[in-house]
């Protein structure tokens, strides 16, 4: 794993914005487009804010999630509600947006849909962000949840599956572990002493199935951005 540390988040947000741009623009200039996947969450909304201001063709740019919430786009738990209102702004308004919850009642019954929309998307997946929950969860891969096996198996056959965690509210929809993977570059987006330390513990043991960023560690070159 490969680390940048910033001093602030502040300092982290505009940093990684560019590098983002630059990735992406490198997409665009090779291949004609560039997807983007991102995660939920409060630690990228000033990341997003910044970002959503960088010059490329933004028209250009598919952007997806890593996992989503199976509520309304409206409610305020809901990823797609996030970025809308702090990514796709501004300059990043052109970008094509493919989000996650669907018609579908419940979340099992959506993965489908979900799975022919991921094939709108320029892939491998250009740019991949990721979090990391206090419980070593990444994207909606939680390891309380009874469909783990499932998703860390990389022979798993769909990109999307239906989680259900018991340490969290609401089914998830999320990329499986072989979806995520499938990734040119795959960043850590991190702040605060506390995920730190949770990273650390991670870093210091090998069962994926406990923590399950593990999984991730274990097969991508992973640049963690760090700032306190």
């Amino acid at each position: 794993m490969r680390t940048s540390n910033f001093a602030s988040p502040q300092e982290l947000n505009l940093a990684f914005a560019e590098r983002i741009a630059r990735l992406l623009n490198e997409g665009i200039a090779t291949r004609g487009k560039a997807s983007l996947v991102v995660s939920g969450g409060r630690t990228p909304q000033g990341m997003f804010a910044q970002l959503s201001q960088q010059d490329l063709d933004w028209s250009k740019v598919v952007v997806s999630l890593a996992d989503e919430r199976w509520v309304d786009s409206s409610d305020e738990s809901s990823n797609e509600k996030m970025v809308r209102e702090h990514l796709l702004q501004n300059k990043a308004q052109a970008a094509t947006f493919i989000g996650l919850k669907n018609p579908a009642q419940r979340a099992q019954d959506g993965v489908d849909d979900c799975v022919a929309a991921i094939a709108q998307m320029p892939l491998p997946i250009d740019v991949l962000i990721l979090g990391m929950g206090e419980d070593g969860h990444t994207a909606s891969l939680f390891p309380c949840s009874a469909q783990i096996s499932q998703g860390l198996d990389l022979n798993y056959p769909k990109p999307y599956l239906a989680v259900q965690p018991t340490t969290a509210p609401h089914w998830r929809m999320s990329l499986s572990l072989a979806a995520l993977l499938n990734s040119r570059h795959v960043f850590l987006h991190l702040t605060g002493e506390g995920k730190k330390a949770v990273l650390d513990k991670a870093l210091a043991g090998t069962d994926e199935f406990e923590m399950p960023i593990r999984a991730v560690l274990n097969r991508a070159d992973v640049e963690l951005v760090w700032a306190p």
